[in-house]
């Protein structure tokens, strides 16, 4: 019984990806759902394949600001919240206080 051979071979794979991910790669469609010419549905798709450097390099940083993915961004976050609530602790103190 003889082995199954692949039409790509590992080191051929792995350049391509090498590649798309070095120049990056745009794949965008769009979905519409119409009934007698009125628009009832329309899905805009846009992807973007790319390595993280050339993502920054092309000015795309989503990640660094999503407080689920970075914990810079979540510290910031809960400091922001933070100063927020102190800020109103503050002002109902000064309210309550007897005049």
């Amino acid at each position: 019984m003889s082995e199954p051979t692949h039409s790509i071979n590992a080191t051929g794979l792995a350049d391509i990806l090498e590649r798309v991910l070095d120049k990056g790669i745009v794949i965008a469609g769009d979905i519409k759902i119409q009934i007698a010419d009125i628009d009832l549905l329309t899905i805009k798709i846009r992807l973007l394949i790319a390595s993280v450097d050339k993502a920054m390099e092309m000015g795309i940083n989503w990640w660094q600001e999503d407080t689920y993915l970075s914990t810079k961004a979540r510290e910031k976050e809960l400091m922001q919240q933070q100063e927020t609530l102190e800020a109103r602790l503050e002002k109902l103190e000064a309210n309550s206080k007897p005049t």
